[in-house]
């Protein structure tokens, strides 16, 4: 509807010559719904924005765009209001028609057939596999699987992505971490450098190590190293070339692997209990292995794009929009993560997509220029990368603010809080504000049965239905879709208007909070939807005798439960039928 009376506007600007030799071109219309039903159904700001062209006031104008409008039959009127807004009355009938469009659709109703649909990868969480996954990459992997839920909703080819950084340092931290605890286990007391991981999953791992005897712990002698004038990060470096000193390359390297495939299946499974599923996996490893790294090297050199200096090699970023050159090559040889995001992206690029969407944290707004100029520097257009940045979780019990952190062992693992609070009330709780904005995931509320948790709210709303449709056929009543789709017209209450304005309304929340990339929206319509049904429900009697009555009811009803089922699976969110 809201396309509908952008062209509407759009044509009538043009064929009445309203705005003189600019009438022609095409303006940006905005169409909002109203807050009120007094105010109709849908508004247009558009005389605010254009009244200077014309030199009339803004009430002015509107007046006369809303008298040019050659009205068609869906359009009921309009009316035009201080400052200069105008506002469209849709005709019951057509608003009604909605009704048979959900029945025959189905969970169908809302899909866009997008004129602009894009092939897109999305890429979300990818943390280090170094540890379990806490409360805060819960927030990611609830926004980037309903937002792929969403675009695919709204008509885009979308793929998910999980990128694995199996091939830094962090890694050889997590090395050094479990074999550690593995000397520890043994009897053999070590004090861990404070750069080192922590945490019972350590302890687990090291003692799977043990047990399969991966490594000869007699060959790993930590002890009475002089660490003297080292600082933490040289420290740290220093045991990890130890460690492969003794144990040899190889072996480390099948240590290593054995390590990070046990964190990287808790990881999978963590998300995949959290209904979180991948199209792909992509190892940075394998990447350096099939030698992406290195053709991405060449092909900077083959451009004139890396300059020596200090004894690193440095990208010339700075000519793609980068505040400043960055080092990609260190000075002992090693490829820095900027080298290896430069030819993750430049891959990405490679397999065909129009356009990549990264959730990253907020942390990493600084990062974002450079990944452009990355992307730019081999060849590809940077605006094809897109950067969603997610806000910080605070979690919350009672009034004690929980702290997590992956090295000092006490974090809050994300499969702790789902199991606690449910994957239901957890996945929508995680969605529940914007991305840019700070969550303090209220555990108390997340668990409450009662209509102050909104999860509950909404899918109580589908359960009363289901509840109602059973009472009228235990009843001995018959459904009959036919008349109720005959007998729409009889749906005229205050509450039934307001249900048809907002079920009408679900296409164009879906394609705008798609476009916005704004899941919230989505959770806060429902929100709005089962407050209406609710209200319905506390005034209303629905088990009638009068067929011509009641179907219509019942056909209202049963699209209120489409609706509200679809838009929860998008959120990754049950619809139970009985609570």
């Amino acid at each position: 509807m809201k396309e509908k009376l952008k062209k509407l506007l759009q044509k009538t600007i043009a064929t009445k010559n309203i705005l003189g030799s600019d009438s022609g071109k095409n303006f940006e219309i905005e169409i909002s719904r109203s807050i009120k039903p007094d105010y109709g159904d849908f508004s247009s700001n558009i005389a605010l924005k254009l009244s200077k062209k014309v030199g009339l006031s803004p009430f002015e104008l509107a007046t006369s765009i809303s008298n040019s409008i050659d009205r068609p039959s869906w359009l009921k009127k309009t009316e035009v209001a201080q400052p200069g807004f105008i506002n469209f009355f849709i005709g019951h009938d057509v608003k009604a028609d909605v009704l048979i469009s959900i029945i025959d659709k189905q969970s169908d109703f809302g899909s866009q057939e997008s004129g602009s649909k894009e092939s897109i990868l999305l890429e979300f969480v990818s943390s280090n596999p170094t540890g379990p996954l806490h409360v805060g990459h819960g927030r990611h992997a609830a926004f980037g699987d309903s937002l792929a839920k969403l675009l695919r909703k709204a008509g885009h080819l979308v793929e998910t992505e999980y990128y694995i950084n199996d091939a830094g340092r962090q890694v050889g931290i997590l090395v050094l971490s479990v074999l550690i605890e593995a000397i520890n286990l043994s009897g053999v007391k070590i004090t861990p450098p404070k750069a080192c991981y922590q945490g019972q999953y350590i302890k687990g791992i090291a003692k799977s190590i043990n047990k399969k005897q991966l490594v000869s712990l007699d060959n790993l002698s930590l002890n009475n190293m002089d660490t003297k004038g080292l600082n933490e990060d040289e420290e740290t470096d220093v045991l990890i070339s130890k460690i492969k000193d003794s144990i040899g390359e190889s072996v480390f390297e099948k240590v290593t692997e054995v390590i990070c495939q046990n964190v990287l299946q808790t990881i999978k499974q963590d998300l995949s209990d959290f209904g979180v599923e991948y199209d792909h996996w992509f190892s940075e490893k394998n990447m350096i292995k099939e030698s992406k790294i290195n053709d991405v090297l060449a092909y900077l050199e083959g451009t004139n794009s890396l300059v020596k200096k200090d004894g690193a090699t440095w990208l010339k970023t700075t000519n793609y929009g980068d505040d400043k050159d960055r080092v990609i090559i260190r000075k002992d040889g090693r490829s820095t993560y900027f080298a290896s995001d430069i030819g993750y992206h430049a891959d990405k690029k490679a397999r065909g997509f129009d356009r990549l969407i990264n959730i990253l944290g907020s942390d990493h707004h600084g990062y974002v220029a450079r990944l452009k100029a990355g992307l730019a520097s081999m060849g590809c257009e940077p605006e094809d990368l897109e950067v969603v940045l997610m806000q910080f979780v605070a979690l919350y019990r009672g009034k004690k603010k929980l702290q997590m952190s992956t090295r000092s062992g006490n974090f809050v693992p994300m499969r702790d809080l789902y199991e606690e609070v449910g994957v239901d009330a957890a996945r929508f709780f995680y969605i529940s504000r914007s991305n840019d904005q700070h969550l303090d995931f209220d555990l108390d509320l997340a668990t409450q049965q009662n209509n102050q948790n909104p999860v509950y709210y909404i899918q109580y709303a589908n359960a009363r239905i289901y509840s109602v449709i059973q009472e009228i056929k235990n009843k001995g009543f018959r459904n009959n879709q036919a008349l109720g789709k005959k007998n729409v017209a009889n749906l005229n209450s205050k509450h039934e208007l307001e249900l048809i304005s907002l079920l009408q309304n679900y296409p164009d929340v879906i394609n705008q909070a798609a476009e916005k990339r704004s899941v919230h929206q989505l959770s806060n319509y429902l929100k709005d939807l089962a407050q209406v049904f609710h209200s319905y429900y506390g005034v209303k009697k629905f088990v009638v005798a009068d067929d011509e009555v009641r179907n219509p009811m019942v056909l209202l009803l049963q699209c209120v439960s489409i609706v509200i089922v679809d838009g929860l699976k998008i959120l990754g969110v049950s619809a139970p039928k009985k609570m």
